[in-house]
C-alpha cells in the first residue's frame, strides 16, 4: 500500500471521545515494550508519528490514526510491566477491552508479541478472548531482527504451538521483514 498521509488525530481516554465516523480501524494491541509504536511507524514509513519509548507503558490511551484520510491505525495500551499503580493499569486495561468489546470499526487486531520470549500468560489470555469473541486477528512477532535465524525458528514453532496454529507473521521495524506479508493482510481486512 503507497502512504499518501498518516497523521495522529487524538488520544482518548473514554469511549465518548472516539471518532464516531465509519472508517475502518486496524487496531495495535500487545505487552508493554513490545514494539508496537515501532511496527506502527515502521509501516507508514515515517519517524515518530506513534511515540516509541524505551520506558514501558507509555501509552495509556487508546491512541488514533488516520491513514490516507480513509482507515485509522489505532494503538492500545499495553499490559503488563508498565510501573503504574494498579488502579491506573486496571482503566489502561478497561479501555483496552471496552474498545476491543464495542467497536464496530474494528476490521482486524494485531496481536504483537516479542519473537525473543516465549508468550506470556497475557499473551494467551489476549489471543484466547480475541479467539472467543470471534475477532479477525493476526499473530505479529516483532524484533525478530534481534535473533539468529535459528533461535528464530525455534521461538516461532514454540509460539506457533503455544496459540495453536494461529496465524502468525514474522516482524521486523529495523529490517523490514514481513512488512509487505502485513501490508496485504491488512488490505485484505480492509475490503472485506
Amino acid at each position: 500500500m503507497k502512504i499518501i498521509s498518516a497523521e495522529f488525530i487524538k488520544s482518548a481516554f473514554h469511549e465518548s471521545d472516539w471518532p464516531r465516523d465509519a472508517k475502518s480501524e486496524i487496531a495495535f494491541l500487545g505487552r508493554s515494550n513490545v514494539g508496537k509504536s515501532s511496527l506502527i511507524n515502521s509501516l507508514l514509513g515515517v519517524r515518530g508519528l506513534a511515540r516509541t519509548s524505551s520506558t514501558p507503558g507509555r501509552t495509556q490511551a487508546v491512541n488514533f490514526f488516520l491513514i490516507n484520510n480513509s482507515f485509522r491505525f489505532v494503538d492500545l495500551p499495553g499490559y503488563g510491566y508498565a510501573r503504574a499503580p494498579k488502579a491506573v493499569k486496571a482503566q489502561w486495561s478497561a479501555a483496552a477491552e471496552t474498545y476491543l468489546a464495542k467497536r464496530d470499526q474494528l476490521v482486524l487486531s494485531i496481536h504483537i508479541v516479542d519473537s525473543r520470549h516465549e508468550p506470556s500468560k497475557q499473551d494467551l489470555q489476549l489471543h484466547e478472548w480475541l479467539v472467543h469473541h470471534h475477532k479477525p486477528h493476526l499473530i505479529v512477532a516483532t524484533k525478530s531482527d534481534k535473533l539468529s535465524n535459528n533461535e528464530l525458528r525455534k521461538n516461532i514453532d514454540r509460539a506457533t504451538r503455544v496459540f495453536e496454529s494461529a496465524q502468525l507473521l514474522i516482524y521486523s521495524a529495523i529490517t523490514k521483514r514481513g512488512r509487505e506479508e502485513l501490508w496485504r493482510a491488512i488490505e485484505k481486512s480492509l475490503k472485506q
